[in-house]
């Protein structure tokens, strides 16, 4: 489906994180560095691929770029998710990059002046409520249980809402210290469960229970994280309408 479309040529800005197994570094792509950087303007199949290769699910993937001079450069990538499976705070940190490199699409804004941000973050659902794992079941656990255990992946599984939940949690707590807590919104749900839960479970039904969940998740209302318990809990009445405010505006 995409072709020979490299990521420069995307409709709008991308940052879209990987990590490179030989090198152990995030390898992270961008449709701003694919213009000004030939050896990061990967075809987007490539990137797609090696964003989506969660290990033990998906196999890593290995490609080269060239530039006009012949200069090779090859990437051995896989989901960078056991680093970054919420990408919000990667986004972020690409904005300021471009920013104090007085970048003209983002000349509006001075460096620190995050209160001017306007975040939306979406997740893709967790199953924290499932209560998958306690510590005395996993005290018994060898290398291999760790790895996979009667159907789960335990070490995968809690990297990933590991790394999420703290980066939620953090700007949570990085914008309401600004007095900004209304310029950030994540939206995620906490109670998946079975199937719905799992990273490669593609069954037509599946796929169905997903887009249901999702519409229930629009019917609820807006949410955000406590920042001392972790739990999502509904926002005041008036906080509300002034984040929807800003998603129509930013529609």
């Amino acid at each position: 489906m995409l072709g020979e479309t490299t990521i420069s040529e995307t409709l709008t800005n991308l940052v879209i994180p990987t990590f490179d197994i030989k090198s152990l570094e995030p390898t992270i792509f961008t449709t701003i560095d694919g213009k000004k950087t030939p050896l990061m303007n990967a075809l987007l199949s490539d990137v797609c691929i090696s964003t989506s290769a969660a290990p033990t699910f998906l196999p890593g993937h290995y490609f080269e770029t060239k530039d006009s001079e012949g200069n090779i450069r090859e990437f051995n990538l896989i989901d960078v998710g056991l680093a970054a499976n919420n990408p919000t705070l990667i986004a972020i940190s690409h904005i300021t990059q471009q920013i104090f490199m007085k970048n003209p699409d983002f000349n509006v804004i001075t460096p620190m002046d995050y209160g001017k941000f306007i975040v939306i973050s979406i997740g893709t659902g967790n199953s924290k409520k499932e209560d998958k794992y306690n510590a005395k079941d996993s005290a018994k656990w060898g290398a291999l249980d760790w790895m996979y255990n009667k159907g789960m992946t335990p070490l995968v599984n809690i990297f990933f809402h590991a790394t999420s939940c703290i980066v939620d949690t953090n700007l949570s707590v990085f914008f309401q210290a600004l007095d900004s807590q209304d310029n950030y919104l994540r939206i995620q749900t906490d109670t998946l469960k079975g199937a719905t839960a799992s990273l490669d479970n593609s069954t037509q039904k599946n796929l169905k229970d997903l887009i249901q969940i999702g519409e229930d998740l629009l019917k609820k209302p807006v949410g955000q994280v406590n920042v001392e318990t972790g739990v999502y809990g509904p926002v005041d009445h008036y906080r509300k309408l002034l984040l929807v405010h800003q998603i129509v505006l930013m529609l």
